[in-house]
């Protein structure tokens, strides 16, 4: 490779849904550009009832490569047809590197890049699918695979050090000094400079101006517990009874969570927004930002939640603790009590000492997407430097 050209990355990724992934993907292909690099996006199509976050790409003025058969879903045909194009598409372009994102794109996507002699192969491991998204047997195989896949990559990333602790001690899918840790880097401009309490939301939704207001942020998906968010809600409405709910985010469990707030006697009580482009004017009217998942890799949300100054009441799972600094950025509760988490919502609804612009600051140093470009760019070329000593 010619010490004057860009490096060529190639991302790879199941689909450009609504998530952190997604965003993370579209963010560096937007900042590592020429002289020092070119960045091509590769991805697979949005399924129906899932948030469609590719109107980024026009908005970064990127242009992915779709193929179609690169979805979420594992599928023999449909797969081997994508390592097909996949590969065929790498000896065209020639990446230098190429890094996978999600778990389906990561199979896929560094078995093409193996075949197509790729110089240097990474995976980011946003979260993983270990627990609670699929039963012991399709479990099992998932595992199996990063275990395969991860003997054809160069460097695994991990979001937090408990996922990396995670990956290389509890599910060993590779040795810990194969996996280093880059958090999430959002662009956190926009939040940081967001007003507290400008009523634009409330307005826009008809929520009432003054009740104690508490969101999640997410796609409506088994994995993120909503259900435990409304048991808890109700909960909090017996103690503080004009505090009022949203749920932004969109997807296959609306309906069911929609019937369950009725059910709840929470219809009056909930709004459920849908899927929103725009979530500073969220942020700046919460008075609390809740994660109720039972698995997680480190919740984009919470990252623009803290630097737009909005306390946050997590479950402790994944790289959550990591992220809270074990409580001290946030209240921790254990997953799936309902009861623990309602108590910590009234606590931090009456605790406004947690709105704090030390807080917002010590985000923005440790998450941001000039930080990750940093630690990705010097990653890069210390993976390339090595494979031209070991070429010598």
């Amino acid at each position: 490779m010619s010490e004057h050209r860009p490096i060529r990355v190639m991302h790879v990724i199941a689909r450009l849904n609504v998530g952190g992934p997604a965003l993370q993907v579209l963010l560096l292909a937007d900042r590592m550009r020429p002289p020092d690099f070119t960045t091509t996006v590769v991805s697979g199509r949005v399924g129906p009832h899932e948030g469609d976050m590719s109107y980024l790409a026009d908005v970064y003025n990127i242009t992915p490569i779709y193929i179609s058969e690169l979805g979420r879903e594992l599928s023999p045909l449909r797969d081997l047809i994508t390592l097909f194009k996949l590969w065929r598409l790498m000896r065209r372009l020639r990446p230098d590197v190429v890094h996978t994102h999600t778990a389906k794109a990561g199979f896929v996507g560094r078995t093409a890049a193996w075949l197509a002699r790729a110089p240097v192969r990474v995976h980011t491991f946003h979260g993983h699918v270990f627990h609670g998204y699929f039963g012991p047997h399709k479990t099992a195989f998932f595992l199996w695979l990063e275990r395969l896949t991860a003997r054809l990559t160069d460097r695994l990333v991990a979001v937090s050090p408990s996922l990396r602790e995670e990956l290389s001690s509890l599910y060993q899918v590779a040795p810990a000094d194969k996996i280093v840790i880059a958090p999430e880097g959002p662009d956190l401009s926009r939040y940081l400079a967001t007003p507290r309490h400008l009523g634009e939301f409330r307005r826009r939704f008809n929520l009432p101006a003054d009740a104690p207001l508490v969101g999640i942020v997410g796609r409506l998906v088994p994995i993120k517990n909503h259900s435990l968010f409304l048991q808890a809600a109700q909960r909090v409405r017996q103690t503080l009874p004009d505090a009022h709910f949203v749920i932004v985010g969109d997807g296959e469990l609306r309906e069911t969570l929609v019937a369950q707030a009725q059910s709840l006697s929470l219809a009056e009580a909930v709004t459920f927004t849908g899927f929103l482009r725009d979530l500073c004017p969220v942020y700046s009217d919460l008075d609390l930002l809740v994660i109720s998942s039972d698995n997680e890799g480190t919740p984009v949300s919470i990252i623009e939640a803290l630097a737009a100054g909005v306390p946050a009441v997590a479950t402790a799972v994944g790289g959550v603790p990591d992220l809270l600094d074990g409580g001290r950025l946030g209240t921790l509760v254990p997953p799936g009590d309902a009861e623990a988490l309602a108590q910590a919502i009234l606590a931090a609804l009456a605790d406004r000492s947690t709105e704090s612009d030390e807080r917002r600051q010590r985000v923005a140093e440790q998450f941001g997407i000039d930080r990750l470009v940093s630690d990705l760019s010097t990653l890069y070329r210390e993976l390339l430097a090595g494979k031209r000593s070991i070429r010598r």
